[in-house]
């Protein structure tokens, strides 16, 4: 997710074993109707295998050869395919998450404040025939659409970004998928805690430098939260507006590993 907003910075990476066999998530995930889209088939089992609870397996995706042939269908898709509001949020969401990753491999990343701005600005990857960066996507396409949730999805592989899903956005089930990680995003206490004894809620800098995105108002950030945080009595403050909001840091640290050889190119 492009973070240049913050001017000061504030795992190991779990490896899955066996590849999951195509037929076992086709049955449940429907991959059909919109067929002119790249093949989000693919990178669905790309992320399946080399994602695991938002740790991804940097090494793993540069062996697997697919990311790249993902990288040119973006590139090969025009507006034209994009049928609707949906397919075009989902594909946005896809392609921010491709390129983020795709600058890993090349070396790139978030992890310190002079690296920021080449990250999510200068390094561009062709995205509907144009040369596109992580600031444009997130910023020209997917903020106007005016769905917070989207902030619960791109990621920009830094740990304390929302976890990489290990499943492609589609958008036959890009609603349910949205309310899934933002869902799993507000509940991650490595993100955000409720101390209702103290009246205090730590929340993720997330909510704070895109605080129009989610409310107009402090108290409607927090109504926000409540309509996904798990816990019934930190919902009931929240509801109420009644906590005192501090922010956390940001770990910008990578959101997996890499190859040594490759990350001392940086």
């Amino acid at each position: 997710m492009t973070r240049t907003r913050l001017q000061s910075t504030p795992a190991r990476t779990p490896r899955r074993g066996a590849r999951v066999a195509p037929f076992l998530f086709c049955a449940t995930f429907s991959f059909n109707t919109y067929a002119a889209l790249p093949d989000y088939r693919a990178f669905d089992d790309l992320l399946l295998n080399h994602v695991d609870n938002g740790f991804v397996d940097y090494d793993g995706i540069a062996a697997d050869g697919r990311l790249d042939i993902f990288l040119q269908q973006l590139g090969d898709t025009t507006a034209a395919d994009l049928a609707d509001d949906t397919a075009r949020k989902a594909f946005y969401i896809n392609a921010y998450n491709a390129v983020a990753i795709h600058g890993v491999l090349k070396g790139q990343s978030a992890e310190s404040q002079r690296s920021r701005r080449r990250f999510f600005e200068k390094m561009e990857v062709r995205v509907l025939g144009e040369a596109r960066s992580m600031e444009d996507i997130e910023h020209r396409e997917l903020r106007p659409m005016g769905d917070p949730r989207i902030h619960f999805a791109i990621v920009c592989a830094s740990l304390s970004c929302p976890r990489l899903s290990s499943r492609a956005y589609i958008p036959e089930r890009l609603d349910e998928q949205l309310d899934a990680s933002a869902e799993r995003f507000v509940n991650d206490p490595s993100r955000n805690r409720f101390d209702t004894t103290q009246g205090i809620a730590f929340l993720s800098p997330i909510f704070d430098w895109f605080a129009g995105d989610f409310a107009d108002s402090p108290d409607g950030l927090q109504r926000f939260i409540a309509g996904y945080v798990r816990d019934a009595d930190a919902e009931r403050e929240l509801r109420g507006g009644k906590f005192e909001i501090r922010y956390e840091d940001y770990d910008w640290r990578l959101n997996g590993e890499f190859g040594t050889r490759q990350r001392a190119r940086r």
